[in-house]
């Protein structure tokens, strides 16, 4: 497919004289859009604000309200109808709950303007603006004179000014952030959701003087097997005659030039009128170094015009770096890889739009890398110059994205054409950084004729710019050119699993991968969004917000509904128990991929909490990649690392009349062997108390994943107790572990005078009211809709979140809150927190709401709800009736009994505790109102 693609004008420039147009702009809103009729360009406006910035950082714009127009879909349209948000629908309380509510917003043109002074050593230069990072569209005047437009979501808009005498000139800028061309409307490049749909210009904002010959841009192709570049640079020439100059390619290491600096290369060129350009081979010498995760090695390139005196010079970084494939995984440099990325959905509450500074860039990926991973994806978006930067110093690697998430792939021309060009920008701007890995058009397309459409886009520039890997579009579709598969099948909830979600389906195990999956493709594979698991919010967050663009007001109100209902204590405690939860879910997705030989990767949703799409708090951090309280990097990156430990066991909960067997497997991505292991295993207790251990064969440890180390086999018939306990892996260092309990085979009946039943029948309330104990264990599905059966529990937590997926992808609500010390879960042995000994509970059990008994009941174990309820759930509680006991457990302990050995062991516990000393409930019930709440 033949494409006419626009040039466009590089600047990073050596020495060049520049006027930097930062500081104070005049300003106006131009919501009627009559500025270019009326001159608005020719002379001051009467307002003012700080360039870089946005409207809603200058405070500009309009109150958000309940008529506010958004960009993006509001997928559940709860809070505009339901009685319960309406105190947040109110004028000076709207609060939405849908995502991250900006101070100010505005979509429509507006107009900034300023003076500024050539000076006299400029004279007779070529003046070229520099705007960086504008949303979205631009259009410039100079002195009055229209100079174009520009429309790039993903690099500065570009302006040549021509000469310019020396004294005062007028720029105006009028920027229009309406939704244009169809990237779609929830593309994360300007989507309320996260970054929201800002009107500005945020990044560099200079004029730069240049010669007449000039250097407009070198593209540096590596051959790391051939040690040499290929140097594609490109010239300018704003005179009516061609020019001879003299080239010189020189190159040294970017941060410490005495490691290695090229011999330089020069040679003789015509710099023709208008644009032109040359291809150089340029020798790298026999030492070179080499770009990767583990020495991201840089250079720079500069390449230096003298034409007749008149001297120019353009620089760049680069790294030698190859990406390749080996069987159905990427190597770099010939090395295998394995993406363990994360997402960055374009999430900056600080001021509504990326940061296009280095040191941040370095903050949030030391962020990312301290937790184990070495990739990104930007979701439907690109990043800026800093971002790339960042990740080249860090050695991380990056998939980018055509700031996309559009329904006109391949039917809608305006949608095509711009997706060319503005992939064709982002090749030129950032096409030289070796973290600049993986490529796509952006995320989850659909349209007519958007399969041809997409795989001849993979197909043009897989020649056009080799260097990097290209895919038709992040999730899908598979089309036969992409050079990698990226869609979300190998994950262990897919979309709309629900129930039959592999983590909620199979009782739990680790003997699982996804081969059998990825084994019908011949490309690497790399898992699409995996994950998607929500904690509670943090309302310690909230206060972060503060001088933000943004504010946490969907915070707020799920902060006041807790309170409404009488929890407010409780919401640290929900955020921790559902952390872990989290954990524990996010640590089976590692698992599972590193355990599945020939795999690419996986790209998580996401180690940061996204804000937006009803808010989805799926982040072990917060919006602002800081650690919410409940999972160290350290502790993560155990499960998340270069280096992982896996042990495959066919069960996690057993009898004691049972082995434990582990298969002990590895995952070596430290770019080297580790020779010489011994790997060693433990047995302990929860109080640490070593119950076994041992060694397994010493080995060389390659490259890659699938490696066998050995096996455990250990008789469990010396632990008589019920027992939690941790089953730990180290090899060279690295450590991973795995909760696993232990029950008696054998059970002591339940005392006679204690009656366990699924129906509170006339016999049985007599009982009761005469003072006997009742275990009241409801059949699965028997609990009213309206009494909490409408809640579906799981062993996961909740996915993305309800708002979105509003009731269609259960769970409902975040596993279960208990006190470990509590006497009636003695021999029930457990953490606060949901852990896969509840994963019989929650499949058999039924939430009850509490209040439908007695608000004033307190649970033995309670059930954290969902927060766009916040409803008082337990699913044990006791009380008295008449003048008896009774503990009320959602979860039907009698069905098939003896093949549940958790139910076994938590029916024992209860009676056991019903029998002793400490069963003394405080709140009286009837046994009409208990049965109220039955079918």
């Amino acid at each position: 497919m033949k494409r006419l693609l626009l040039g466009f004008i590089l600047l990073p420039l050596l020495g060049a004289a520049q006027i930097d147009l930062s500081g104070d702009w005049d300003f106006r809103i131009d919501s009627l859009d009559r500025g270019v009729k009326q001159g608005w360009y020719k002379g001051p406006l009467d307002e003012g604000v700080k360039l870089p910035g946005s409207l809603t950082t200058n405070n500009k714009g309009n109150d958000i309200t309940v008529d506010t127009k958004w960009t993006s879909w509001v997928a559940d349209s709860a809070w505009y109808r339901k009685p319960m948000f309406e105190k947040w629908r109110k004028p000076g309380n709207v609060k939405v709950i849908f995502w991250l509510q900006p101070v100010k917003e505005y979509v429509g043109p507006a107009w900034y303007t300023r003076e500024f002074n050539v000076p006299a050593d400029m004279k007779g230069s070529r003046l070229f603006l520099e705007l960086e990072r504008v949303h979205w569209e631009s259009q410039l005047w100079i002195d009055g004179k229209p100079l174009g437009m520009r429309n790039s979501l993903s690099t500065p808009h570009y302006y040549d000014l021509g000469t310019l005498s020396p004294g005062k000139h007028r720029v105006s800028v009028r920027v229009d952030n309406s939704h244009k061309i169809n990237v779609g409307i929830n593309a994360h490049s300007l989507a309320d959701h996260t970054q929201t749909n800002w009107n500005g210009i945020t990044g560099k904002m200079l004029i730069t003087a240049r010669p007449a010959v000039r250097v407009a841009g070198v593209a540096i192709y590596p051959d790391v097997d051939r040690g040499e570049v290929k140097a594609r640079v490109r010239f300018e020439n704003s005179g009516d005659a061609s020019v001879t100059a003299t080239l010189t390619l020189s190159a040294e290491s970017k941060f410490a030039p005495w490691l290695h600096t090229v011999a330089p290369l020069s040679k003789s060129v015509t710099a023709k009128p208008g644009r032109d350009s040359i291809e150089i081979i340029y020798p790298m010498g026999k030492e070179f170094f080499k770009w990767s995760e583990h020495e991201p090695y840089l250079y720079e390139v500069t390449a230096a015009l003298d034409a007749a005196g008149a001297k120019d010079a353009f620089s760049t970084t680069f790294g030698m770096r190859k990406i390749s494939t080996n069987s159905r995984q990427f190597a770099i440099n010939g090395q295998t890889i394995f993406l363990r990325g994360t997402l960055d959905c374009a999430t900056f509450p600080r001021t509504g739009y990326p940061p296009t500074d280095v040191a941040e860039w370095r903050r949030v990926f030391n962020v990312i890398k301290s937790h184990g991973l070495n990739h990104v994806r930007y979701h439907s978006w690109c990043p800026p110059e800093a971002a790339f930067e960042a990740a080249d110093q860090l050695g991380v690697y990056l998939q980018v994205e055509g700031a996309s998430w559009s329904d006109g792939v391949g039917h809608d021309k305006p949608f095509c054409d711009w997706i060319y060009a503005e992939t064709q920008r982002i090749m030129d701007e950032y096409g030289n950084h070796p973290s600049f890995l993986l490529y796509t058009y952006g995320n989850e397309p659909s349209g007519e004729g958007m399969k041809e459409f997409l795989n001849d886009f993979v197909v043009y520039w897989s020649k056009a710019d080799p260097r990097h890997k290209y895919t038709s579009g992040a999730g899908w579709p598979t089309n036969p050119d992409n050079h990698y598969t990226n869609d979300g099948w190998p994950r262990i909830y897919r979309w709309m699993d629900g129930l039959e979600s592999y983590i909620n389906k199979n009782r739990p195990t680790t003997d699982f991968d996804w081969y059998d999956i990825i084994s019908q493709y011949k490309i690497p594979y790399v898992a699409h969004e995996i994950g998607n698991w929500c904690a509670y919010p943090n309302f310690k967050e909230i206060d972060k917000y503060d001088g933000c663009a943004v504010r946490a007001r969907n915070f707020e109100v799920f902060r006041e509904m807790l309170a409404d209902n009488g929890m407010a204590h409780l919401g640290d405690k929900f955020l921790m128990a559902s952390g872990k939860q989290q954990v524990m879910c996010w640590k089976a997705e590692f698992e599972a991929a590193l355990r599945t030989p020939d795999f690419a990767g996986f790209q998580m949703l996401s180690l940061s909490d996204f804000p937006g799409q009803g808010t989805a708090l799926v982040g072990v951090l917060d919006a602002f990649w800081e650690e919410k309280g409940y999972v160290s990097p350290s502790e993560f990156a155990r499960f998340g690392g270069k280096v992982v430990p896996l042990a495959r066991m066919k069960k996690l909960i057993y009898n004691n009349d049972e082995n434990l067997e582990a298969t002990v497997e590895i995952a070596n991505f430290s770019g080297a062997t580790l020779s010489g292991v011994v790997p060693t295993w433990m047995l302990t207790r929860k109080n640490g108390q070593i119950v076994t251990s041992g060694n397994l064969p010493q080995s060389n440890v390659a490259v890659g994943n699938g490696i066998r180390l050995g096996s455990i086999n250990y008789s469990l018939a010396g632990i008589a107790e019920p027992s939690q306990m941790k089953l730990t892996v180290d090899v060279a260092g690295y450590r991973n572990d795995w909760d696993i309990w232990v029950y008696p085979a054998k059970l002591p009946a339940a005392p006679d005078w204690i009656t366990v039943t699924d129906t509170l029948d006339a016999k049985t309330v007599k009982k009761l009211n005469e003072g006997g104990y009742v275990l009241f264990t409801p059949k699965m599905g028997s609990i009213k809709k309206s009494k909490g059966g409408e809640i579906t529990l799981a062993l996961s937590t909740i996915f993305w979140n309800t708002g979105w997926t509003v009731h269609v992808q259960p769970p409902y609500a975040f596993g279960v809150l208990v006190d470990p010390s509590h006497p009636a879960l003695a021999q029930f042995p457990t953490d606060y927190h949901q852990n896969y000994n509840w994963w019989d509970a929650a499949m058999h059990g039924n939430a009850i709401k509490l209040d439908e008994l007695d608000k004033r009941l307190q649970p033995v174990v309670r059930i954290i709800d969902d927060w766009f309820q916040n409803y008082t759930l337990g699913l044990i509680a006791e009380a008295r009736v008449g003048k008896g006991k009774i503990i009320i457990c959602g979860v039907d302990l009698l069905t098939d009994k003896e093949n549940r050995p958790e139910a076994r062991q938590l029916l024992g516990s209860l009676t056991s505790y019903m029998a002793g000393p400490h069963f003394n409930p405080s709140v009286t019930l009837t046994a009409q109102k208990i049965n109220s709440i039955v079918n």
